[in-house]
Parts: structure tokens; sequence; C-alpha cells
């Protein structure tokens, strides 16, 4: 007990330290919540007046723009079929890139890890190209199997990664009772990696939501904007720039990002607590 006591007291300091260099990011998150919720004068830094006319967005369409809403749905789509997609491969290709033994499996996982090293940027073109052949160009279904496509060697690696650390005797218990390669998959070997699944799927579907760079290339028209080409628009109006609107859009935009955080963060911490021989 009093060494569990002296450890405690040893990180007094670090903690002070992290806490003053946190302080300012901490005040300007609160600063910026307030600012949402009322006026300041001109060269003010205290507020005079409270009131919800910055968060009209939620109740009203602006003229020339979309809904709020169509943009947020179209947001929770893209990032939530785009994860799916990312994880219903990235499970079974990563099992088979662990388990398996494949011919060339070197020569894959090589070249699987050079495709993510490609910036997104250096693609465009030929990704545009290939949308307007197949006819997904300016539709919500081709920006999603692009981000899918471009995150599935990340998914991959993690996932072997993951694999590699669960112990052959569990597959080989499960055989030798009977149990189909299938089923000791579905049953033994999946549970021993649930951290990994959950953190690979936060981690894409906060990919999928932050995302602006493929949306506004290959997605254009408004009826399919996510909220990352309508925040972005925002700014790009210079003659009925509202700052406080833009602020109150920017916090409804992240408000998903800060609800998934506080789900997951105890399975995020314990990422590494995969399978055990026991």
């Amino acid at each position: 007990m009093s060494n569990e006591n002296s450890r405690n007291f040893k990180s007094w300091p670090v903690t002070i330290i992290l806490t003053v260099f946190s302080l300012p990011i901490l005040v300007m998150y609160l600063y910026l919540v307030v600012d949402t919720f009322t006026n300041t004068e001109p060269g003010s830094l205290i507020p005079n007046e409270f009131t919800f006319e910055h968060w009209r967005f939620l109740w009203e369409t602006e003229p020339g723009r979309v809904s709020i809403w169509t943009a947020t749905l179209n947001t929770l789509i893209f990032a939530s079929v785009m994860t799916a997609l990312v994880l219903s491969v990235s499970l079974t290709a990563g099992y088979a890139l662990s388990r398996l033994n494949m011919p060339y499996r070197r020569f894959f996982l090589g070249g699987v890890l050079t495709l993510h090293a490609f910036p997104t940027v250096t693609l465009v073109i030929a990704l545009f190209i290939v949308l307007q052949m197949v006819g997904l160009y300016n539709t919500l279904i081709g920006v999603i199997f692009i981000k899918a496509a471009l995150m599935l060697p990340f998914g991959i690696w993690v996932m072997k990664g993951f694999y590699d650390t669960v112990p052959w005797e569990i597959e080989m218990a499960g055989v030798q009772d009977g149990a189909s390669r299938f089923m000791v998959w579905h049953k033994l070997v999946l549970p021993q990696i649930k951290p990994g699944l959950i953190a690979l799927g936060v981690f894409s579907f906060l990919e999928g939501w932050s995302e602006y760079v493929l949306p506004q290339i290959f997605t254009p028209d408004a009826d399919v904007q996510v909220l990352s080409v309508y925040l972005a628009s925002l700014i790009a109006d210079d003659q009925n720039f509202d700052f406080n609107l833009f602020k109150s859009i920017g916090l409804f935009y992240i408000m998903p990002v800060i609800v998934l955080y506080l789900l997951f963060q105890n399975k995020l911490m314990n990422i590494y607590g995969g399978g055990s021989k026991g």
C-alpha cells in the first residue's frame, strides 16, 4: 500500500505539468462552446447576450444551401458503410494472411503496404476516370468504394497483427473437438481479437467522418454533400460569412466524435488485450 501511495505521489509533478500545458486547449474549447450560445460586443471577450441564433441551422435551411440534416445523413452513411466494408474485408483477409500458407504471401503483404503509401491526391485523376467509366461519379457509393479501398491496406495489416497474437493451440483445440474451420474462427478466434476489431472500426469511422478531399472532388452535387464539405463551403462564402455560425456547425460536427470516444475509450485503452494460452 505504501508503494502504491509513493507511486501516486511521484506522478503528481507529471500530472501538474500535463495539466498546465493542456489548460490553454481546454480554455479554448470552453470558450468555443460559450461563444456559440452568446453574442459579444466587437473588441470584447466577455459575452453580453445569451442566444440560440447561431444554432439556427438546426431548424432553418439558408437559401442556396443543403439542409444540415441531409449533409449529416450523407456523412453517417458514408462513414458507416465504409467502416462495414473495411471491417468485413480486413477480418477475412487478415486471417488468411496470418493463418493460411498462401503462395507469394510475403510479396502480397509488401504490395498491400506499398498501396497504403500512395497519397490520395496522386490517384485523383485515375479515380475520376474510373468513376466516370462505371457511372459512379457524383454518387455517394462511388466515394465509399474509393475510401474503403484506400483504408483496406491499413485494416488488413492491423488485423493480421492481431491474428498473429492468437495462439495456434486455441484453434487446434477447436478442430480436435470436431468444429469446422469457420466455427473455430467465428467462436474462438474472433473473441480474442475483439479489441483490435473495435479499434479498427473506430479509426475507420473517424476517417470516414472527417474525410474532405474525396467527397469534395467526386461528389460536387449538394444532394450528396457531407458535413466536411458543407463546413468548408461556409468559409468559401466571403460575402455572407458568419463566424459564429461556422463555430456552431463545427461544434455540431465534432459531437459524434466525442460521443464515440466516450463510448469506446475503455476498449481502446485495452487494445492489446488479445488472446492467451490459458
